[in-house]
């Protein structure tokens, strides 16, 4: 290949990422997610590429994906209420429907103006939860847009935010702890979790900063589609058809590894796995 070619080529490759990126921000909220509540608390922006949710005494509010999926690596781009946010809940998760069901959490907790934002993570799974890690981030989740991601394949289960892994839960189903495994819909909601969320509830809302208010961007979905059949596994969405579920993303790479243990290290404040009051025997993930 000459070097014209070369340059020819190299060119076309970054065009098309730039156009796959365009395309994807593209997307418009209507074409895969709805309102699930608080209707006159939405306020749909730039032509339906970017959408705010508000939360006041009356009401807050929240939306969903219209499919159910089995498998994906799922995003929102989302910028978190600012000033005062003291008992304010943004939350951005997977849900099965029905009893006993499979969760996996993004829940933002919101804080005094000047204080630090927690980023708890949770996991849920045949109705069994209480899996919580607690994180203080890197930046300020208010000032501008990051993006929140969860990798779900029948391999492990990871939480991105931006490129940077916080957590990873691996399918240890042959030792007996349970693995999401239901269809999932996406959820993203704010509101009032004034009772617990800041200080375990001491902390309480202060409602002359309302209404609060948190944007979302990034509407493209990266899922298999597998319907809200709650009694059934979804094994066509392990299919190695889906890029998220190739070998690549069966664990984490060496880099990523790091940047997950400097999260662990120097950003976790609480993990269940090493909470001796609550579990005095870990729970059997906690030891791999």
């Amino acid at each position: 290949m000459g070097l014209s070619q070369f340059l020819g080529f190299f060119v076309f490759l970054l065009l098309s990422r730039v156009i796959a990126a365009a395309t994807k921000s593209d997307v418009k909220f209507d074409q895969n997610y709805y309102i699930t509540w608080g209707n006159d608390h939405v306020l749909s922006l730039n032509q339906g590429r970017a959408i705010q949710l508000s939360m006041d005494r009356s009401s807050g509010s929240g939306f969903g994906s219209k499919l159910h999926y089995g498998s994906g690596f799922f995003h929102l781009k989302m910028k978190l209420p600012d000033k005062d946010s003291a008992g304010i809940v943004t939350a951005f998760y997977l849900t099965s429907q029905g009893d006993k069901h499979d969760e996996l959490d993004f829940e933002f907790l919101g804080n005094r103006e000047g204080k630090l934002i927690t980023l708890q993570t949770n996991v849920f799974a045949n109705g069994v939860g209480n899996r919580e890690q607690r994180i203080h981030l890197w930046f300020d989740p208010t000032a501008d847009f990051h993006t929140y991601k969860i990798l779900w394949n029948s391999h492990q289960i990871v939480f991105y935010v931006d490129d940077v892994p916080i957590r990873v839960f691996k399918n240890l189903e042959n030792i007996g702890v349970g693995y999401p495994s239901k269809p999932m819909q996406i959820e993203a909601s704010l509101w009032n979790g004034e009772s617990w969320a800041t200080d375990g509830g001491r902390t309480k809302i202060d409602w002359t900063h309302a209404p609060f208010k948190v944007h979302f961007q990034g509407f493209d979905i990266s899922g298999c589609p597998a319907g809200d059949d709650q009694n059934r596994r979804i094994q066509r969405c392990y299919s190695s058809q889906y890029w998220w579920n190739s070998e690549k993303f069966w664990k984490l790479h060496s880099t990523q590894k790091a940047k997950y243990e400097n999260v662990r290290k120097n950003y976790m404040y609480y993990d269940y796995c090493s909470d001796r009051p609550r579990y005095p025997h870990p729970p059997k993930e906690c030891l791999y």
